[in-house]
């Protein structure tokens, strides 16, 4: 098991709602050092960003910036990673979403488990038509 972190003030709560996404990431996904590696969580931040943009969107969407990226705690195999999505604003053409990540830990020990926010980032999607040009986005 790994040091858990038994500082309260890096314990949360998941928000309010659904996440747009929740996976466990797995021994495949770590780096060299046995953490999940930064790479697999930027992955699954823009899959879970790029969901809000395509439903506002209506259609496709391609990612066109990463506009920050925080790495806040290490995540871990075996936690259970929750991925929130809120679009935070609508340009003519472009939507951009800031996506905050938690994990909880202690699940498949059936011990405590706790809650923490890993990663937080903005990301700006781009609507395409089908010619991967962009279009505006639609009124609501």
């Amino acid at each position: 098991m790994h040091n858990i972190p038994h500082d309260p003030a890096l314990h949360v709560c998941l928000p309010e709602g659904q996440p747009v996404l929740r996976t466990v990431p797995m021994p495949a996904d770590t780096n060299y050092a046995g953490d999940i590696f930064g790479g697999w969580i930027m992955s699954q931040v823009d899959i879970a960003g790029s969901i809000p943009a395509l439903r506002r969107a209506r259609g496709r969407v391609a990612t066109v910036a990463v506009n920050s990226f925080v790495f806040k705690q290490p995540v871990f195999v075996g936690d259970l990673v929750s991925f929130y999505a809120d679009i935070v604003k609508i340009g003519r053409t472009s939507i951009a979403v800031e996506v905050t990540v938690y994990a909880q830990r202690g699940v498949r020990e059936g011990g405590e488990e706790i809650c923490i926010k890993v990663t937080e980032a903005v990301l700006t999607y781009v609507a395409i038509d089908n010619n991967r040009k962009p279009r505006v986005v639609p009124e609501e």
